[in-house]
């Protein structure tokens, strides 16, 4: 072994400058690689941290507007969603659904002593903090004695208890206990949340039914909210929700078929799709890293094949005298697996540090689309897998690149090879 690796560095060593070139085309490929694989990581990581934020065996829906005439009504119709919508959503589904909630929804001002913020109070049940994944720092959220008493009582974002305190030095959970002014009804904090990064829009929890009385809102609300239960595959989630439009369409007279009549949001389903696409990605990511490291892959092929000429006369020496096939094919492959794993562990390095000026930068900026705001990249990175199939992709590599300048080697004739200059 010794005397190989002895070979091996005398051959590099004499080809310095070709040996770094065609390395250099390694390391870029297995660089752009790991980039790649970074990046996709970082994208699925980002989405993933943010679904996690909600229960996934959710569905909202809400009313939209019908797409077709029916039952002598034109096309165009507005539905609006009432109370009794969350009992036949129960009745229909009663092996399927498990808590149904109501959300009713007004935008106001709201004002702590002479500090004033603009957002939204949301009149919710206590269900909705675990369908929501709803974090309490402090105090409590809204529970059943709130909604049967209708007590004006709100919970605060931490972030908005810091704005209406203005003073970093005074703890968020002295709001507790005080009274904050929505619109013209003062409402008594109960609870500091932790604020929703992934949602710019300020909205602040209250008991539903002292939120549509206070504000008039009567039976119909904005969306309705339930979790379920027994649904594990994406056509079992296609037929539930088909039956969702059909229950709600039949109610307020529209089309079994018109899907536009209500709008349905599955949130199992988008995470399921979601994930699907970051597969998708992460394969098209893999092909186009191995289509890059495949140039570095030929160049190192190349070179074996100059190599190998080069030395057709130091070949039939050692033919001569009793080198077997086997030795010849065992040198140049060693020699090419070498050269390709060295470089590619450099450029797996570089990649690596890449990554991580990646989630330096873009992993800590976000962009606001549609009042949510979404995290661009998180933890860019590649595992400990990665690495280990990247290794046996490198040896791989090395192998397939030496293979025809080794079998060329191991047919060179002692005679000829003796007779080449």
């Amino acid at each position: 072994m010794k005397d190989l690796i002895t070979e091996i560095w005398e051959s590099i060593r004499r080809n310095k400058l070709r040996t770094c070139l065609t390395g250099f085309a390694v390391s870029w490929g297995i660089f752009m690689l790991i980039v790649l694989l970074g990046a996709g990581n970082g994208v699925r990581n980002a989405f993933n941290s943010q679904a996690n934020d909600v229960a996934t065996n959710t569905v909202q829906v809400g009313g939209g507007r019908t797409s077709e005439p029916y039952a002598g009504f034109r096309a165009g119709r507005r539905i609006r969603l009432t109370e009794d919508d969350m009992t036949r959503i129960k009745e229909a589904f009663p092996d399927i659904v498990d808590d149904v909630t109501s959300t009713t929804s007004i935008q106001l001002t709201f004002t702590y002593r002479d500090i004033h913020v603009s957002g939204g109070l949301d009149g919710n049940f206590p269900s909705r903090k675990d369908m929501d994944k709803i974090v309490i720092l402090h105090g409590r959220y809204i529970n059943d004695t709130d909604i049967k008493q209708k007590r004006k009582v709100v919970v605060v974002p931490e972030k908005v208890a810091e704005k209406f305190l203005d003073n970093p030095n005074i703890p968020v959970e002295r709001l507790i206990g005080k009274n904050i002014r929505a619109g013209k009804v003062n409402y008594k904090v109960v609870g500091i949340m932790k604020s929703d990064d992934t949602n710019s829009n300020i909205w602040l929890p209250a008991p539903y039914t002292t939120v549509r009385d206070v504000y008039s809102k009567g039976q119909y609300i904005d969306e309705l909210t339930f979790s379920f239960h027994g649904l594990e595959t994406e056509e079992a989630h296609e037929q539930f929700e088909d039956g969702i439009h059909a229950v709600l369409n039949a109610r307020h007279k529209a089309a079994p078929d018109d899907r536009s009549a209500v709008w349905i949001w599955n949130r199992f389903t988008q995470n399921l799709q979601m994930n699907k696409a970051g597969n998708i990605l992460n394969k098209a990511l893999w092909i186009v890293g191995l289509f890059t490291l495949l140039g570095g892959i030929v160049g190192v092929s190349n070179i074996m094949l100059i190599t190998v000429k080069e030395r057709t006369h130091e070949f039939g020496i050692r033919k001569a005298i009793g080198a077997s096939p086997w030795n010849i094919t065992k040198l140049i492959i060693s020699e090419s697996v070498i050269i390709t794993a060295f470089f590619g562990y450099v450029g797996m390095v570089l990649g690596m540090i890449a990554c991580d000026i990646l989630d330096k930068t873009l992993g800590q900026s976000s962009q606001d689309i549609m009042g949510m705001t979404i995290k661009i990249m998180e933890n860019p990175t590649v595992g400990f897998d990665v690495a280990i199939e990247a290794t046996i992709v490198l040896i791989i590599a090395g192998t397939v690149a030496g293979l025809i300048p080794a079998l060329k080697a191991s047919k060179v004739k002692p005679i000829e090879a003796l007779r080449a200059e």
